[in-house]
């Protein structure tokens, strides 16, 4: 899928362009090369697995159209996508090229197994009868000119740039193995001198035959593994709706969901998908926003609530205002941040990448010095025979493809098993970073806790009842807009308690406020307040005190100018986040609280968390500073930590560490952008999910837990599929080469040679696969 987005801090832009043709990671490392010493380029990172070219550049020097005929010129192809809105592009075009892809391979495979298989017996079987040979040249050359055709074009579009991959090694062995036979059978005197029979020279069209038909039933299965890893981006394209019923002119209008415009009045019922983001604006419902954030209650939704496109309605029917549409909803967002991160490169890459760029001129050097030494050795009857062998079958067990995969296949299932259960990795190198955090930085509010005060305690004095304390004082602060007020109302109003109207109501700024209610005085506010008033509240102290000491706000509460009781008022903490700290502990991580909040409020949310190490009063212009200083293991300033507080005397060694920060508000984004690796909680705001490197969808801190268990499963995985992609070269190159012939007369056959490529390529990729069934 072809995506382009600018950037506005460079004023450059970058483009996702579908490449074909490429057949291994030496293809993508070559495409790179080029494109990078293309005018007005400035970055460019080549996907062999997604098979994607993304490119950063600038747009008055060059452009999409200008890029693509350089990767033409390089002697690969750029897909073009349909038009959007096209049939096509609604039933996932690239789907469609992929199926495509296996047809094509599936005719070049049976092709192959139709000519391939007599020739093998022939040729294995040792028959000898006059004309033999003719019949398996005959038998063979459909198998070479259609079904290898296209490891001879890429072989030769390499050679006119002046560079050797895969395709090179193919072309060559096959090549060999064939023409040699052909010699051998239309003018065997050229091989063996003057002889007889004809069926006396000896050939290997089976070998070149045989070769191809593996060589395509490994890229068929390669093809079919490599498509399995774009099923989370394919999922997410579906879940889309196809039409919205607007509002217009009064009348409600069927229109395909690419039409919708922000402003828009959109009429959802049960049972429907909702078409784009917006805000309820009437009616009730509760919402399925399982896809979203993996939740599997569904969502109470009202009027002034968010709407997400691609979640499902379920009971009532409401109208919501449209203000995302087309790539800015919350699904295509989600979507463009997997397709980047599944087309970036991880830094363990490079070594593959670099191993791969001289990786198979090394091996023509082998296969040459094989050939002459087995030429120079072997008996002099059989050492063209003998050379040819360990020539071809160097040449094709060397192939470099499960080399270029090991990487990029576990990103591409990595973050798509990520996006699946709601959390979002920008790229490779947070993929990789992820596995290396040593500390984790959390902020308070709207992170750890809830991000809103609840009431948490009512005490009462005499005979009047929690109930009636609460309803009186959510009477008194129905009027008022300030925070601590509205949590009482809301408290009030979800225990179902009936809450009259009040009159002369009156704030009293920085104290409190007071108001008459059914005929009676009522006054809530701090103890300020009281004392002015003269009101005695030496019952209610002890309460005053516990709740201050456990970070909650005490407020009084006094009825015709007596102390009626305390209601505490606290920012409690999210279900999950003492699981989630205990979790980062388990896994010998250091986690630590920075918040702005005074310290006493600080200490008590993060006793209840189970966070021993407490950053308190850190203005939000510290909080980078903060986290530069954990990184180097410095000592944090009096403005934001206690005096002479050292990382060593936080639990923390004094060298470098690798630091996540976990946050949600504007204020964090310095600091997650400072972080090593900066985690936004979802329900924050925009900005701080740009600054992050990881988003978790649902607030919920468990979500940094599976982050980084996801991130070392992928590396896991990722270094198992380095090290079969060496450990298969590094063994198979000297068995192909014949080094344990002189000891046990061991000699791999061209065919096993292409048998076991085939299968390191399949191995690497499965192994990837398996990331898709990792516990998060």
């Amino acid at each position: 899928m072809k995506t382009a987005e600018p950037n506005s801090l460079s004023q450059t832009q970058t483009v996702s362009l579908p490449v074909s043709g490429m057949t291994c990671a030496a293809c993508a490392a070559r495409i790179e090369r080029v494109l990078k010493r293309a005018d007005g380029v400035g970055e460019a990172n080549v996907n062999f697995a997604n098979e994607q070219a993304t490119v950063t550049f600038d747009p008055s020097r060059t452009n999409e159209s200008a890029i693509g005929d350089v990767i033409r010129d390089s002697g690969y192809d750029v897909r073009q996508a349909p038009p959007a809105g096209s049939e096509v592009a609604e039933q996932d075009w690239e789907q469609k090229e992929r199926d495509a892809e296996v047809r094509d391979i599936w005719k070049k495979l049976f092709v192959a197994l139709l000519f391939g298989i007599p020739t093998a017996v022939l040729g294995m079987a040792h028959f000898t009868f006059p004309g033999v040979n003719w019949f398996q040249f005959l038998l063979s050359t459909p198998v070479v000119i259609y079904s290898g055709r296209q490891f001879y074009a890429g072989a030769w579009s390499a050679l006119r740039h002046r560079a050797a991959d895969m395709n090179t090694l193919v072309a060559l062995g096959t090549g060999a193995a064939y023409l040699y036979s052909a010699v051998a059978t239309i003018a065997p005197q050229f091989v063996t001198g003057p002889i007889a029979h004809d069926h006396s020279a000896p050939v290997y069209f089976e070998a070149a035959a045989v070769i191809i038909a593996l060589l395509l039933v490994g890229r068929l299965l390669e093809a079919k593994a490599k498509a399995r890893t774009g099923d989370a981006i394919r999922g997410l394209i579906k879940l889309e709706a196809k039409t919205a019923r607007v509002m217009r002119n009064g009348l409600e209008t069927d229109i395909p969901v690419e039409q919708v415009a922000v402003g828009d009045l959109i009429q959802v019922r049960p049972g429907e998908k909702i078409p784009v983001d917006g805000v309820v604006r009437s009616g009730e419902s509760a919402v399925d926003e399982a896809m979203l954030t993996g939740e599997s209650l569904p969502v109470e939704k009202r009027s002034g609530d968010n709407v997400f496109g691609a979640t499902m309605n379920q009971t009532g029917a409401f109208q919501f205002e449209a203000t995302r549409v087309g790539s800015d909803t919350a699904l295509q967002r989600i979507i463009r941040l997997v397709q980047n991160a599944q087309g970036s490169k991880a830094p363990i890459q490079r070594m593959a990448d670099v191993v791969s760029g001289i990786f198979v001129p090394v091996v023509l050097i082998i296969a040459i010095a094989a050939f002459v030494g087995w030429y120079d050795l072997a008996p002099a009857d059989a050492r063209l025979q003998q050379a040819l062998v360990a020539f071809v079958s160097v040449l094709i067990i060397a192939c470099p493809c499960a080399l270029g995969l090991a990487t990029p296949t576990a990103i591409m299932v990595g973050t798509g098993k990520g996006a699946a259960g709601g959390i979002l990795i920008k790229g490779g190198e947070s993929l990789e970073t992820a596995h290396k955090i040593t500390t984790v930085i959390l902020d308070k509010t709207g992170t750890i806790t809830n991000g809103k005060p609840e009431v948490t305690d009512t005490i009462s004095l005499g005979s009047l009842s929690k109930d009636d304390l609460l309803r009186l004082a959510a009477a008194a602060e129905r009027s008022s807009e300030h925070p601590l007020g509205q949590a009482i109302v809301r408290a009030a109003l979800s225990r179902e308690l009936a809450v009259p109207q009040a009159s002369q109501f009156r704030s009293i700024t920085g104290r409190g406020l007071e108001a008459t209610v059914d005929g009676r005085t009522i006054i809530v506010g701090n103890a300020r307040l009281m004392l002015e008033r003269a009101i005695e509240t030496s019952a209610l102290q002890p309460h005053v005190q516990r709740f201050a000491a456990a970070g909650k706000t005490p407020m009084l509460v006094a009825i015709d100018g007596h102390a009626a009781g305390v209601v505490a008022v606290a920012d409690t903490i999210k279900a999950g986040s003492a699981e989630a700290v205990k979790l980062l502990h388990g896994m010998g991580l250091d986690v630590i609280m920075m918040t702005g909040d005074n310290k006493e409020t600080a200490a008590a949310i993060a006793r209840q968390a189970g966070i021993e190490h407490v950053m308190a009063e850190v203005l939000p212009e510290h909080k980078a500073a903060g986290v530069r200083r954990l990184q180097n293991g410095q000592s944090f300033d009096t403005r934001y930590a206690e005096p002479e507080t050292r990382s060593s005397e936080l639990g923390i060694p004094p060298n470098r560490q690798i630091v996540a920060m976990v946050g949600d508000g504007i204020n964090d984004a310095p600091a997650l952008a400072q972080a090593d690796i900066g985690i936004a909680i979802g329900s924050g705001a925009d900005i701080a999910m740009e600054a992050s490197d990881i988003t978790l969808i649902r607030s919920d801190l468990r979500g940094v837990v599976s982050a980084i268990q996801l991130s070392r499963a992928t590396m896991r995985t990722i270094k198992q599929n380095l090290f079969f992609a060496f450990i298969y070269n590094v063994l198979g190159i000297p068995i192909a080469a014949g080094v344990l012939y002189p000891f046990w007369h061991i000699m791999l056959s061209p065919m096993l040679a292409s048998a076991a490529m085939a299968l390191s390529s399949v191995s690497v990729v499965t192994n990837s696969l398996r990331l898709r069934n990792a516990r998060l």
